[in-house]
């Protein structure tokens, strides 16, 4: 295994596991399964709880993928920060619809179609930031 993947898997793994852990706190004893209601919108609680989550592992993400994952990119800090916003934002309206599907109409327990459609979402998530948000310079093979 390239150990650009095995940092990957580790790095994106415990992310993936925190980002899982603070969805299931929040849904279960800060929202205590309730609409939040901000009085201008209101969530109801799984999506509010997918909010939580992504406001504490966006950070760690980003940092986790710059610094320890992706080293060799050579694209400036802030191109990196702002590609990683667009994938993260993709997978975060991903998650969204399929959250809302497997949640308000397949009635699947939330916790576990966070987990589902996390796992449908990595592989999407390593190429686009691989090839996209943290891109490298390819070598000139010049004879």
């Amino acid at each position: 295994m390239p150990i650009r993947t095995f940092r990957y898997a580790v790095c994106g793994g415990s992310n993936m596991l925190l980002d899982i852990f603070v969805y299931y706190i929040s849904y279960n004893f800060i929202l205590h399964k309730e609409i939040l209601d901000l009085g201008f919108i209101a969530f109801k609680p799984h999506i509010a709880a997918l909010w939580i989550a992504f406001c504490i592992s966006f950070p760690i993400g980003f940092l986790l993928s710059k610094y320890v994952v992706f080293t060799k990119s050579e694209l400036r800090g802030r191109v990196q920060l702002f590609r990683y916003l667009l994938i993260v934002g993709v997978n975060l309206i991903l998650n969204y619809a399929f959250l809302k599907t497997l949640v308000e109409y397949m009635n699947f327990y939330p916790t576990i179609a966070r987990i589902f459609t996390t796992c449908i979402i990595v592989t999407f998530s390593f190429l686009s930031q691989k090839h996209f948000t943290f891109k490298e310079r390819k070598e000139s093979h010049e004879i």
